[in-house]
This record gives C-alpha cells, structure tokens and sequence, in this order.
C-alpha cells in the first residue's frame, strides 16, 4: 500500500496518456509481442514506469495500463468500502490476474501464460488503443467484436456522445 501510495504521488505530476492506433503484430512462442514503433513514441514519457496487464472487464481480450493510468484507477477503487461484501467481491475479480509488465530491452511485452489462454490468443493479434490503455485481442476475435458493434454504431454514438442521457 505504501508503494502505491508513493507510485500515485511521484505519476500525479505527469500529463495524461492518450493513444492512438489499431496494429496488428504477431506473438512469438513464449508470448511476446513487439511495441509497435508508433505506439512507443506515444509511450516514451512513461515507458519506464512499467505497465499493468489485466482481463478486460467485458470482454476476452487483455488491457495494458501505463503505472501513471492504473493509478488513477487504483485511486477509484480505493473509495470501495471492502466491508461491503460486493464491493469486496468486484476488488478481488478485478484484480485477478492482474500482473506488472515492462517492455524489455528488444521492444517486446511478455504476456503472461494464464493471460494468454484467457484471451484466446493466437500468433496473430491486434494491439488496438482504448484512449488511456491498449487493448490486446486475438484478430479474429477483434474483427468479429469490431463487426458486431458497428451494427448499431449510429445509435450508439447518439445515445453516448449525442446527450441524450444528458436530457433523461
């Protein structure tokens, strides 16, 4: 906890992580995968800080979360009354599998095994930015996810970005 707390007062200082991109890159046998070269340009103010890699919430794909992002998150969850047994529970799923990851000397991201199986991935992945993270999915699962939504995009748009639920 104290760690934390000293990571969260060191990163405040820092500007906010907003990236941009979809790539798709190959993983090799032992699960790596190479930094595209855009996104560590995008990342190279807090690539030394390391990352956080987890399960998604709502779907089978991975999340990396610069240390300076996983913060703020960390902030939120730390309001949770854990002696609310709900609370409790969401704290102890969300963090399940959660692992600290850096990008080795080669530009590479290990992905833990147990991870890696979660996901269902394959050689072939789409590494693709959520604003502040970078989602990892298999690309055949992504195509199909990315499919699907774009189904109703308009409507979705309207309801999030529109401010309909700003006049509810």
């Amino acid at each position: 906890m104290v760690i934390i707390f000293y990571i969260s007062c060191h990163i405040k200082h820092q500007k906010l992580v907003n990236i941009i991109g979809t790539y798709e890159c190959k993983s090799d046998i032992k699960g790596r995968f190479m930094l595209p070269s855009s996104l560590k340009k995008q990342l190279k103010d807090v690539i030394k800080e390391g990352f956080v890699i987890k399960r998604s919430v709502f779907y089978k794909c991975l999340e990396i979360h610069p240390m300076s992002e996983w913060t703020k998150v960390m902030d939120q969850v730390n309001t949770l009354n854990r002696f609310v047994k709900k609370n409790n529970d969401f704290i102890r799923s969300y963090m399940s599998g959660l692992r600290l990851v850096d990008v080795d000397s080669a530009g590479r991201f290990l992905i833990p095994k147990d991870l890696y199986a979660y996901a269902e991935l394959k050689k072939e992945l789409v590494i693709s930015s959520s604003v502040n993270m970078i989602e990892i999915w298999d690309k055949h699962s992504y195509e199909d996810s990315v499919a699907a939504s774009l189904l109703k995009f308009g409507e979705l748009a309207e309801e999030v970005m529109g401010g309909k639920n700003q006049e509810e």
